[in-house]
């Protein structure tokens, strides 16, 4: 059901022979930024200490990073397609090694705080050129093991970006401080840049071409409605979510309304959208892009258990960190077994996912209830090994089949999207389940009732995913060639 007029034929991948080395650069980057967006809430402390600056102020360079970033996937998306993923992820990723070096030097919290929000743009031009080049580099048969890399990757950095933060600050190379967690950005954003600009394929024919030039007023626009939904979702509990909050995401409304008649405006035209609007006529780019947001926001429950291990249960952060490590052991496993099979599986992995994730959240639900104040991470370790296991199997699939609904030449802004959609989940997962969580400790005080209460939103949202995947679009039967060479039998393959 995808729009015909927005697909073109993309590259087989047997043209291009670079494309794993190509990929692992371009995780590189994608572990860099998820290593820098987790590892200066550690530093903050020290940061706070050498820079005498207000608490609310640091605050900001771990916000203004989340709201650039996120305002910026999109545009940062279209542009590839526009002028090259190449030359978009060079760009980004040589700005972001800038923006770092900026960020180590700076000599107060204005500077510093500038300079995280120019790591966050970089970082929303650098990203979305991973899924697109995956989408469109890599053969149907093989994009589920490349997606497999690239899911794993994410909660590596997410891993690492603590315990390097510690550990940076702790050693303190140099007598750097704390500045050594962004100067370490430095060599690793130039080799990525160096060598993406000679291992990266060059653009296809009719990159470039687009009529009507960049849509900046759109661009706008469209960042004006995220700004409008994302920051009460950010900052909205820890204000109280006062009423000028949910005034602030009505207002979002107008602004999509008036972002898509530009769009439909310009296609009249014959100039080129910021996003095609007939990308969303896929079920799989509809349906998949709705489901991620469920998905994103049940894992809020798993956010605030970190708040349950240290508030509730007195966990030192290291202790609650190697906790939450086993989801780690079951994302990489999840990956490693259930992507390969995503070609022949379609639909069915994120479902497998979901459940594990459903039977995960539930034995938390039952360990949390059973154990109370006596919880050990022993205890939490089979569920929280499901949790991750499902996570791994659920995120990486359906990125993979949301992006079956964009032809090559809206790669980057389909990627752009769904991105954008992510960050949506992963703000407001926090937001409306930690709101529950205080509001319920508020009422009685036990800190296992609360994060029994958070856990049952959680399981329901992912049982609302679940039930959400019947509606994804059923696998295409693979032509005979393709089935051969990725091993997949012809006979008996589930094409409706």
């Amino acid at each position: 059901m995808t729009d015909e007029k927005t697909r073109e034929p993309m590259r087989p991948a047997g043209q291009y022979r670079g494309r794993w080395a190509a990929l692992a650069l371009l995780l590189t980057a994608v572990f860099m930024d998820m290593v820098d967006n987790q590892i200066v809430n550690i530093a903050l402390p020290t940061i706070q200490h050498d820079l005498g600056a207000q608490p609310s102020a640091l605050q900001w360079t771990a916000t203004g990073y989340t709201l650039a970033f996120a305002l910026t996937l999109i545009t940062g998306g279209r542009l590839g397609d526009r002028f090259g993923h190449r030359a978009l992820f060079v760009l980004g990723t040589a700005g972001f090694g800038v923006a770092s070096l900026a960020a180590g030097t700076a000599p107060g919290v204005a500077v510093l705080l500038a300079s995280r929000i120019g790591q966050g743009v970089f970082a929303g031009l650098m990203v979305p050129q991973v899924l697109a080049f995956i989408h469109t580099e890599f053969s149907e048969a093989e994009q589920g093991k490349a997606m497999g890399f690239y899911g794993v990757t994410f909660p590596l950095g997410g891993l690492a970006g603590p315990l390097l933060g510690g550990l940076l600050t702790e050693a303190d190379l140099f007598g750097w401080h704390w500045r050594t967690i962004f100067f370490i950005n430095v060599p690793i954003a130039l080799a990525a840049a160096v060598g993406a600009a000679f291992v990266m394929p060059a653009p296809r024919r009719g990159f470039g071409t687009g009529r009507g030039g960049t849509d900046v007023l759109s661009a706008m626009v469209l960042a004006a409605a995220l700004l409008a939904v994302l920051y009460p979702l950010v900052q909205g509990r820890e204000l109280g979510w006062p009423a000028w909050t949910f005034l602030l995401m009505i207002a979002a409304l107008p602004l999509i309304a008036l972002f898509a008649a530009r769009q439909r405006a310009r296609e009249r035209r014959g100039r080129e959208p910021l996003i095609r609007l007939g990308l969303f006529r896929s079920r799989a780019m509809s349906v998949g892009n709705l489901i991620m947001l469920i998905f994103y926001c049940g894992m809020g429950a798993f956010f605030v258990l970190t708040l349950h291990l240290q508030n509730g249960l007195d966990y030192s952060p290291m202790k609650a960190a190697l906790t939450m490590l086993p989801a780690t052991v079951g994302i990489v496993a999840g990956n490693g077994i259930g992507m390969p099979m995503a070609p022949r599986l379609g639909r069915r992995l994120p479902m497998i996912g979901l459940t594990l994730l459903l039977v995960g959240t539930a034995s938390m639900i039952a360990v949390v209830t059973w154990y109370g104040t006596g919880l050990t991470p022993w205890q939490l370790a089979v569920p929280v090994i499901l949790y991750g296991a499902g996570l791994g199997l659920g995120a990486s699939s359906l990125m993979l089949i949301t992006l079956t609904g964009a032809g090559a030449a809206d790669s980057g802004a389909a990627s752009g999207v769904v991105n954008t959609v992510v960050q949506l989940g992963v703000a407001a997962g926090p937001a409306t389940i930690g709101t529950a969580f205080f509001s319920s400790l508020t009422t009685d005080g036990d800190f296992a009732a609360a994060m029994r209460t958070s856990l049952l939103i959680g399981l329901a949202l992912f049982a609302v995913a679940l039930l959400a995947c019947f509606l994804l679009p059923r696998p295409a039967p693979p032509a005979p060639a393709a089935a051969a060479r990725a091993g997949i039998p012809e006979v008996g393959t589930d094409s409706r």
